[in-house]
């Protein structure tokens, strides 16, 4: 049976997980687009109910997806009701609703047979910076993604749509930043700040040990704590009339400096 009714209980279920308090109370989150809900699946993401629609499909065969989330509900629905349920302007047909994502650091595995690379998102405001923060972070094999004081949840929809569901292939974890400087202290993980207040530069920093690229709010940058807390402080060079970059954009260039010098 296709669903056509926007009163159908379980559409209105799913537009309240639109809300963080709704999701924050039920523990779920909301996952559309093709390439997110692929991710999750390959991730082992509990997944429990899958709207979909086969009219806004990109390709038939995509249906197929369904057979690798057999215990999960399936629930067809007529375009004009996925476009309802859709938060994006052009949906591609598929919206899951899945358990949240575990975030507890004491959920992340560390490498024991190489140097951690982790990036620190200090009360970062943006879910699209977030989201290209995570796609760095599986591009360059980070083993973790920590928001600090985070402002917004891991399961915000719009986080998940800006990393490409990278938010399933990267660990994930938030705590508050007293819980954080002792997990890196624990760790033995060394923390760079990068501010424009220094005359190092990212390259001349040794970051063949284990590092944690910590950035902060977009307005505002790290706070003071964090810059305390840093074994370094590093600049990325400015040759133009402002003096910072975007926070995910200087989160990659030292992500990519992390991997160059380690080969």
């Amino acid at each position: 049976m296709i669903i056509t009714s926007r009163q159908n209980p379980k559409v209105k279920a799913a537009l309240q997980l639109r809300k963080r308090k709704t999701r924050d109370e039920l523990r779920l989150m909301l996952i559309e687009g093709y390439e997110e809900f692929t991710m999750a699946v390959k991730s082992g993401a509990a997944i429990q109910q899958v709207f979909y629609c086969p009219e806004l499909m990109l390709e038939p065969i995509q249906v197929a997806l369904l057979d690798k989330v057999s215990a999960a509900e399936h629930i067809e629905v007529s375009r004009d009701i996925f476009e309802k349920l859709a938060y994006r302007e052009s949906p591609d047909g598929w919206l899951a609703v899945a358990s949240e994502l575990a975030s507890s650091l004491g959920g992340i595995r560390l490498p024991v047979d190489k140097a951690a690379l982790v990036i620190v998102c200090e009360s970062v405001e943006k879910p699209g910076n977030i989201g290209a923060i995570l796609r760095t972070a599986d591009a360059v094999g980070a083993d973790a993604v920590i928001a600090a004081d985070p402002t917004t949840d891991w399961s915000n929809p719009n986080i998940i749509r800006a990393s490409k569901g990278a938010v399933f292939s990267v660990p994930v974890a938030s705590a508050t930043t007293d819980e954080l400087l002792a997990w890196l202290r624990d760790n033995k993980i060394a923390i760079l700040a990068a501010t424009p207040d220094t005359d190092k530069q990212y390259t001349d920093v040794d970051l063949q040990k284990a590092v944690a690229i910590a950035v902060g709010t977009e307005k505002y940058g790290l706070t003071d704590r964090w810059f305390a807390a840093a074994e370094y402080k590093i600049r990325i060079p400015m040759k133009g009339k402002i003096d910072s970059l975007n926070v995910a954009t200087s989160a990659a260039i030292i992500a990519y400096e992390v991997i160059r010098q380690r080969g």
